[in-house]
């Protein structure tokens, strides 16, 4: 059998080394796609001015890429294991370069929007596969656990670090540098995957499931441009309702769809788990807490305030510094202590460092949003890497891909609607001035909506890992198996 680049002699595993450069490679791949979750909100003002974009342009910026996302990540993931992971993760690495380039090309707000979709679509190949990789190269279940924590680990502290990096670039070269820093990272892990990464497949691989895509693209992107539109053509309106009972019956129907198939693209019965479910519903609470905490804290920092972009990112310097730090020790915490002290705090976290928030004015002090940046910060360090953790356990192998995947597609989903809801909230209660930026403050509705998001984290961290939850998991373990 002719042996696949990149792999070992003497059995085709790579040893200690080569995996470490695996790992290395993909969280490089991981921290470009989570810089771009988040290093784009401290640029809106920026490119609005630029531009000519309104708030609802502006959350199309961040959405249209979170939504791509959230859509595509499990077909990535199944197609990735048919055809291999390698080849998917290098075609991923080639879309998404390619889209940074267009990025910083554009001249109007839609062609920015098409081509955040571009840089999504190889986003999308990413973030599965590279587990995947991960959980094929690392095969000794202590080194597998320590990778997947150094996994979740670059997944938050990119998503922390973006604002910082990205009102750097803003304030030194401009907006198009944000998406210009991604390519030397991405040609730069392209050329090590090539070099590297081994080829993999399943030995099984699951069927595509056309359908069950369809479904899930129009649910998302019906309900994404129904909470975005709501305050401009109005809550009541046709076209309102109309997107909103679509979205719900795209919903009725992928559960009554994918509830038949023998290879769903949506495991219904992985959401009998309570610790799975648990885990998809502080997924999406977690991230639409980052995502509406990014998206208000920018409006609030540069128009409000008149920041200027560096100044604005340096502010939010203590969520990237407490996620850098406790994100790690999360990890640690998880393999000694299991998810739910980690869930507890970083539900905590959440919802204090939005509730401090909740009395913001335009000559809140210095000390004051310091110390709420921290407190979130600590929070959404400890709350993400428990995430992966808790949608895995119990589960056989051969499904753990498939959890690991829905977990990450609530992720994205999670930072989508945040940023549509606390946008439109934003958006509905701002008095519009010239090319429509905001020229009050924000309502104080959106903060105590993100404060609720760490109080649900709270509470489904405490259901989701009693010893009933666990026995559920065992039992759909034992079902799916």
């Amino acid at each position: 059998m002719t042996q696949a680049p990149g792999s070992a002699s003497g059995g085709g595993e790579p040893d200690r080394r080569r995996r470490l450069v695996i790992l290395a490679i993909c969280c490089m791949s991981l921290l470009i796609v989570g810089l771009d979750n988040t290093i784009v909100n401290v640029a809106l003002p920026s490119i609005g001015r630029d531009l000519h974009a309104k708030v609802s342009g502006l959350q199309w910026i961040v959405a249209a890429y979170t939504l791509v996302l959230a859509s595509l990540l499990m077909l990535s993931g199944s197609m990735a294991d048919r055809i291999g992971r390698r080849r998917v993760f290098a075609v991923g690495l080639c879309l998404f370069t390619a889209g940074s380039l267009l990025c910083s090309l554009a001249s109007s707000l839609a062609g920015l929007v098409v081509f955040r979709m571009i840089q999504a679509l190889g986003g999308s190949m990413l973030n599965p596969v590279a587990m995947s990789i991960i959980r094929n190269v690392f095969t000794d279940s202590r080194e597998r656990a320590q990778a997947i924590g150094f996994w979740g680990a670059t997944v938050g502290i990119s998503l922390a670090l973006g604002p910082v990096v990205g009102g750097a670039l803003v304030q030194s070269v401009g907006w198009p540098a944000i998406f210009l820093i991604n390519i030397p990272v991405g040609l730069t892990a392209l050329f090590l995957t090539l070099r590297f990464v081994p080829e993999s497949k399943a030995d099984r691989p699951r069927r595509v499931d056309p359908i069950g895509q369809i479904l899930v693209i129009v649910l998302l992107g019906a309900l994404t441009y129904a909470i975005i539109d709501g305050p401009t053509a109005g809550w009541l309106s046709t076209q309102e309702v109309a997107l909103f009972v679509g979205a719900a019956a795209c919903l009725a129907g992928l559960l009554a769809y994918e509830a038949r198939r023998d290879q769903p693209l949506l495991e219904v019965a992985f959401f009998r788990s309570t610790p799975f479910s648990g885990a998809v519903v502080i997924a999406i609470a977690a991230f639409a807490a980052l995502g509406g905490f990014l998206f208000l804290n920018t409006l609030y920092l540069q128009e409000v305030r008149e920041f200027s972009a560096l100044k604005a990112g340096l502010y939010t310097l203590p969520i990237a510094a407490m996620t850098l730090v406790f994100a790690p020790l999360s990890g640690r915490l998880v393999g000694n202590r299991g998810p739910r002290p980690a869930l507890l705090v970083g539900g905590a976290g959440i919802g204090l460092g939005a509730l401090i928030l909740t009395e913001l004015t335009p000559t809140t002090s210095t000390a004051t949003l310091l110390v709420a940046y921290a407190i979130f910060g600590v929070g959404f360090g400890m709350v993400n890497p428990p995430i992966t953790n808790t949608a895995v356990a119990g589960m056989p192998p051969a499904q753990a891909g498939v959890a690991s995947a829905i977990a990450s597609t609530s992720r994205q989903l999670g930072q989508t609607l945040g940023v549509a809801i606390v946008g439109a909230l934003a958006a509905s209660s701002l008095n519009a001035s010239h090319a429509g930026r905001p020229a009050a403050l924000p309502s104080d509705v959106g903060w105590w909506l993100i404060t609720a998001c760490g109080v649900l984290v709270v509470a489904i961290g405490l259901l989701s890992t009693t010893g009933r939850a666990n026995a559920s998991a065992a039992a759909v373990a034992t079902a799916t198996a």
